[in-house]
Formats: structure tokens, C-alpha cells, sequence
């Protein structure tokens, strides 16, 4: 809706490295809606998201066994229809980000690296909509269909601060050598708030 970079500007390990740091902010709130409902293995998608940074790690890199590790993730995958709880959706876009990472790493030239841009930005305009239009049906009630439009969402602070996330975070790579230092500083950027890319306070 409002972002697009250029990721072909970016080496495949740099591309890795964002979508890992975007992973950072959108887990938690997997891990909320995994305690809410008592589904799915928070830690699983945590120790993957590990595993990526160890393989961002030239001096120390890790090899990873894709076909395992998204057999593993794919049982992790909620099935909103069986979910009467509105976390259900962010917690869906985390594990297909996930994935979608884990293929991108296979076959770079794929849309894999934009997907995870695109399911981060999709999880915070689907929050920031829910909340609008809570304030409209508190503020009207009476209303029998609310429309949010896209200008509403893209003005809202949630929305602006994951743009300018991304943003700072495909500027910072651009530019950043590719080892170990440059990942740190990465999670740092993306993690000082303490919160994931819906405002949600981090369990570290």
C-alpha cells in the first residue's frame, strides 16, 4: 500500500538481514496470540529466526536444513477460521513471513524478500483499520457499515512509524557491511522501542 523499496539495490544477504530484523517486530505478536489461545509453539519460530541470524553470521554461518525447518514451521501455521480472536491475523502474517524468508533464501530472485515487507506492513494496516474503526463506531454508533479508507490508515502513527522503520532499515543495510556488528546494529534500530510493529510491548 505505501511501501516500496527497491530490493534489487540490496545483495541477497543484506535482503536477509531486513526481513530477519522485520521478524524481530512482527514474532510477538505470534507469541501473544500463541498464549491466548494455547496454539502453536512461540519458541519454534523464535529458535528459526536464531538460526537465520546465525546463517547472517559469514565468520560462524550455520547451514540450515530448509525442508525441515518449514515442515516444522508449517504446523505452526494458525487457520483463522478456527480462531474467534482478531490476533489470529498478525500471528498468521509472522509464520508466513517466516517462511516466506526461508524461501527467499533458497531462490533469491523470488518475491520471497518483498512478501515479508509486504506482511509486516499488512499486519499493522489490519490493526490500525480495527482500530479506526472502533473510534468511529464509538463515536457513531448507529452506523450499519464503517469504511476506512487508505489515507485514514497511512496517517495513522502505527502506520507511519512501521514506514519509517522499513525505511530506515533498508537505508542502514544499503550501506552496511555484511557481518555480524551490522546484524546487532540492525536489531538494535528495530527493537528500542521495546515494542512490535503493532505497538505491542516485547517480552524479551
Amino acid at each position: 500500500m505505501a511501501i516500496h523499496l527497491p530490493f534489487n539495490k540490496l545483495s541477497q544477504w543484506q535482503q536477509v538481514a531486513f526481513c530477519a530484523a522485520l521478524l524481530e517486530r512482527m514474532i510477538p505478536n505470534y507469541q501473544m496470540f500463541s498464549e491466548h489461545t494455547e496454539f502453536g509453539n512461540y519458541k519454534v519460530l523464535r529458535n528459526q529466526l536464531d538460526l537465520v541470524w546465525q546463517w547472517l553470521d559469514k565468520a560462524n554461518r550455520c547451514k540450515i536444513n530448509y525442508d525441515a525447518q518449514i515442515a516444522k514451521l508449517e504446523e505452526q501455521v494458525p487457520d483463522p477460521d478456527l480462531f474467534d480472536f482478531l490476533g489470529v491475523f498478525p500471528a498468521l502474517d509472522s509464520a508466513m513471513a517466516l517462511m516466506s524468508l526461508f524461501q527467499a533464501i533458497q531462490d533469491p530472485e523470488g518475491d520471497g524478500f518483498i512478501n515479508v515487507s509486504k506482511l509486516s506492513e499488512n499486519s499493522v494496516s489490519y490493526y490500525v483499520e480495527l482500530i479506526l474503526a472502533q473510534e468511529v463506531d464509538e463515536i457513531t454508533p448507529e452506523e450499519d457499515e464503517i469504511v476506512i479508507s487508505a489515507q485514514q490508515i497511512s496517517a495513522h502513527p502505527l502506520m507511519q512509524w512501521e514506514i519509517a522503520t522499513q525505511n530506515e532499515l533498508f537505508d542502514f543495510l544499503t550501506s552496511a557491511r555484511e557481518n555480524k556488528a551490522s546484524c546487532v546494529k540492525a536489531k538494535v534500530l528495530v527493537l528500542e522501542e521495546g515494542l512490535s510493529n503493532l505497538g505491542i510491548e516485547i517480552n524479551l
